[in-house]
């Protein structure tokens, strides 16, 4: 058994570790890939630019459906704000609609927070207007609280690093950028599964938290609970009433 003094280091030592991952995540990258097949068949790929946690989240500009009718949005008319950005593979699917509706349902929650969403997939905003109009018993959206954008030349979904190329659709790609527009999250599902509306917004919330506070945020934190100071000293108070 360690004597009290060596065990006392021991966690000091640990705790900075995890202090230092906390603050190397600007290393942290996703490589975005891309694919150019020639004529002769044969496929050559390469990375871009990577994206970054706290890096610059890639700009666009893009026709949206909003409110029932198109406008032209780019990710730089939301500076100042926290942004949600979701991708889907396609309109007229069958999980797509569910987490369409469940974040367009709960918009006002992240708004009040100063958090918008925005969905996004390689359908024209034609095909997203005609979703739109159909009905939800029919597998339609209805009204939409959220905009939805068409990346109908792909390169949006590509520079997120979230664009199948064999399929020419995006993988459920989910990524939270800051009110500085830095990448913060990022989070990729295959396409048979669906995200957490809830988790994303725990998710906003925590990151606004340390922003404001300097702290940091422990497993299943929810606002209210208690933080870390991110510091090996200070940190004892979190562990020894937690344990």
């Amino acid at each position: 058994m360690l004597a009290s003094g060596t065990l006392t280091t021991e966690l000091y030592h640990r705790t900075g570790l995890l202090a230092a991952l906390w603050r190397a995540t600007a290393d942290l990258t996703m490589a975005v890939h891309v694919a150019h097949t020639y004529s002769n068949g044969q496929t050559i790929s390469f990375n871009k630019m990577p994206l970054q946690l706290t890096k610059p989240a890639p700009q666009f500009k893009t026709t949206a459906v909003v409110n029932g009718e198109f406008k032209d949005i780019s990710l730089s008319d939301y500076k100042g704000k926290y942004v949600v950005l979701f991708f889907y593979p396609l309109d007229f699917t069958f999980v797509c609609p569910t987490e369409i509706i469940a974040f367009s349902e709960r918009a006002d929650d992240f708004r009040k927070i100063n958090c918008e969403v925005v969905a996004a997939s390689t359908d024209s905003h034609f095909t997203h207007l005609a979703w739109i109009n159909t009905s939800r018993k029919q597998g339609g959206l209805g009204p939409m609280n959220i905009p939805i954008l068409s990346d109908k030349s792909h390169s949006i979904s590509r520079d997120y690093g979230v664009l199948n190329e064999e399929t020419g659709v995006p993988f459920r790609g989910l990524f939270i950028i800051d009110d500085k527009q830095n990448l913060r999250q990022i989070t990729v599902n295959d396409l048979p599964v669906g995200r957490s509306v809830d988790e994303t917004l725990r998710l906003v919330q925590a990151f606004q938290y340390t922003d404001k506070y300097g702290e940091v945020c422990p497993a299943n934190w929810q606002p209210g609970a208690k933080t870390i100071k991110p510091d090996t000293k200070a940190a004892q108070e979190y562990f020894v009433d937690a344990n």
